[in-house]
């Protein structure tokens, strides 16, 4: 079973909590996620099951867009309510208008330093394990994209925002970030995962609605072809199809579908997901025009 489940996240579960429970009420050992939710929050979950574990990487870099609430005037040690207060002062004549100021200033290609309650590894260590220990170590820098930071309501002392942003953006240390510019530190109070890619809070099924499919996980996932919808159709001859199952570039005559270093999906039928391919530069010959697509993940074998 090969498959695409958008998942709802429930708050008090990490995202390999969710795995482990889809692997035991399926009966599938290989089911993984395309980005990690912490244990409070909720909303999209991506998971891939069966040999749809090959679309990570595709996924992976994926925008995603997310719900929440931070409070001002509070901050924690681990940047969330989950945390230690570490410092507290007053918000009192900070307003709507101030938010948004602040706001403006972390959009656009920001920097953030990863907190240490997180899965990034310090010398093969994930810092949440140093952090358990008491033990801080030094963080370098890493540049992430804001795209969208809107102001939904503001209800002293908490700032209910939305936030369209790239892979690897901490919302927590945002947050974390938007208190110290406001002097007045800030937590994230709640958070929801909207949108990964184009996997929308509408589309996810409830955990409790997955688990209950067991193994016939086509009631309520995606077949691979069709979580692949935004890239366009190739559709193959058998001759074409031998050589994609061989990991061989293809040239397809008058084929535009998209540009340079476009992703499509490879198939016979229109229906199964053959490979991966990405497209090359056209190739102007004799008037006419052929492109190159080479795979990049192929889910058929050799003839």
């Amino acid at each position: 079973m090969d498959r695409v489940l958008v998942v709802k996240k429930p708050a008090g579960m990490t995202s390999h909590d969710v795995v482990d429970r889809v692997r035991r009420t399926s009966g599938i050992r290989r089911v993984g996620h395309t980005g990690t939710l912490d244990p409070s929050a909720t909303g999209v979950l991506v998971l891939l099951v069966g040999r749809a574990t090959r679309l990570a990487q595709f996924f992976f870099e994926d925008e995603k867009d997310y719900r929440g609430e931070m409070i001002l005037g509070t901050a924690t040690d681990t940047q969330d309510a989950e945390g230690k207060v570490v410092s507290t002062a007053t918000v009192t004549g900070i307003t709507a208008a101030d938010v948004e100021r602040a706001f403006a200033g972390f959009v656009g290609a920001i920097e953030q330093v990863p907190p240490m309650v997180s899965a990034i590894k310090h010398e093969g260590t994930p810092l949440y394990v140093l952090a358990r220990r008491g033990v801080t170590v030094p963080r370098q820098p890493r540049q992430v994209h804001v795209r969208r930071l809107e102001l939904v309501a503001y209800r002293e002392p908490a700032a209910e925002f939305e936030v369209t942003c790239s892979k690897g953006t901490y919302v927590r240390t945002l947050a974390h970030d938007v208190g110290v510019a406001l002097g007045c530190g800030a937590h994230l109070g709640r958070l929801s995962r909207e949108r990964v890619g184009r996997f929308r809070i509408g589309d996810a099924a409830g955990l409790d609605e997955v688990s209950r499919a067991g193994s016939d996980l086509g009631r309520v996932g995606l077949s691979m072809f069709d979580a692949c919808d935004s890239w366009p159709v190739l559709e193959v001859d058998p001759d074409e199809l031998s050589a994609i199952a061989t990991g061989t570039a293809i040239e397809v005559e008058g084929a535009r579908l998209a540009g340079p270093g476009a992703l499509v999906r490879i198939t016979p039928d229109g229906e199964a997901l053959a490979a991966v391919g990405r497209l090359d530069d056209v190739d102007e010959r004799a008037g006419g025009s052929l492109r190159t697509v080479r795979p990049v993940r192929v889910f058929v074998e050799p003839a």
